[in-house]
């Protein structure tokens, strides 16, 4: 007997719509209902392209029954009220990050979530790559010994370089924007933060945009932050929306540990290499624990939702949880507080860790 397929919606179809769009609609465990955007005529194109209904408004798409779990794309600031939104119309939610832009926020998300009964779910996933999984199972086999250093550079470029409408990037800044990406990793590998220091600078305040329009920029775009894990190693993570990862050698996540050291590519990218190193010896490359994804966009972006499905069908927890992203917003509030003070910013929530894939336990 086939399983029922889940009934998935989309909320707000920008860049990312479309990627997610083409994994949703391949899955067969998954069934993509509609589509929904402020902007009509934006839905109508991506509905037409995959199939699927286009919804007038959120509202309609919320008032579908068909409609099990919205995948909610919205930019930053929107992602807290159409979340809460969509979880009081008694929908499952994976939302693209940051979750919120407030602990506050987001811890209250959690909460709604567990008394409707409801999952809810938040990028980044990408912990859950064929690069990233095969770096975690390497560290969990404890080939590095105790790890007590980590790297992370997170050089994203300059937004108005390629997207058509930067501001609401930049406005939220790249720490809330990209530097998830390796705090989700790495807290997924070592568990939660409890300290961190930070320093904050604008390098580059007045850009224009592709269109050629000028704008300005209050949210520093480049931080130095020093995190403090629970359980694991004092983490270095740099930040900016300055310096191209194309045109620099700062990229991925090194861990630097008392037997060895791992570099991983990127904290991105599924497909990339992964290296290890003897202490004071040259890197060597490793086999990743299975083919690294072969996608043209280099990430599988319906994998955590598709991991999600999954979850609910079995009845186990799903991976990328609301917990650990509220968890990293509070890093991200706390690397605030750091700046504006000048002082060590403390950490007090938690989470349970994810569990690795299956495919990368062995």
């Amino acid at each position: 007997m086939s399983q029922k397929k889940l009934g998935v919606a989309i909320l707000g179809c920008g860049n990312i719509a479309t990627p997610y769009a083409e994994n949703l609609s391949s899955y067969p465990e998954i069934e993509l209902v509609g589509v929904a955007d402020v902007d009509t005529s934006r839905a109508e194109a991506l509905a037409a392209q995959f199939g699927c209904h286009t919804y007038p408004s959120m509202e309609a798409m919320l008032a579908d029954e068909k409609v099990e779990l919205v995948v909610n794309l919205t930019i930053h600031h929107a992602h807290n009220e159409t979340t809460t939104r969509c979880l009081e119309a008694g929908k499952h939610v994976h939302s693209e990050k940051p979750m919120t832009l407030t602990y506050e926020d987001a811890r209250a998300l959690v909460e709604l979530a567990q008394q409707k009964g409801l999952r809810l779910g938040c990028s980044p996933f990408t912990f859950m790559g064929e690069a990233q999984q095969t770096a975690w199972k390497i560290i969990r086999e404890g080939r590095l010994g105790q790890i007590r250093l980590v790297y992370a550079e997170v050089n994203w470029g300059r937004i108005e370089a390629w997207h058509p409408a930067p501001g609401p990037f930049y406005q939220v800044g790249a720490l809330f924007d990209v530097g998830v990406y390796p705090l989700t990793l790495l807290t997924a590998i070592f568990g939660p933060a409890r300290k961190v220091w930070a320093y904050g600078a604008i390098l580059h305040p007045d850009r224009v945009t592709r269109e050629g329009v000028p704008f300005h920029i209050e949210t520093p775009d480049f931080i130095v932050s020093l995190i403090e894990l629970e359980n694991g190693p004092l983490v270095r993570l740099t930040t900016d929306f300055y310096v191209s990862r194309h045109s620099s050698k700062q990229d991925g996540v090194e861990f630097q540990g008392d037997l060895g050291a791992l570099y991983l590519k990127s904290w991105h990218d599924f497909n990339v290499p992964v290296e290890v190193a003897e202490f004071d010896q040259p890197f060597q490359a490793v086999p990743l624990v299975r083919p690294g994804y072969q996608g043209s966009r280099k990430v599988e972006w319906g994998r955590a939702v598709l991991d999600m499905a999954q979850a609910i069908a079995k009845g186990r927890p799903h991976r990328a949880t609301g917990e650990q992203a509220a968890h990293v917003v509070e890093i991200l509030n706390a690397v605030t507080q750091s700046i504006q003070s000048g002082q060590p910013a403390a950490i007090h929530s938690s989470f349970t860790p994810p569990a690795p894939m299956e495919w990368a336990m062995g």
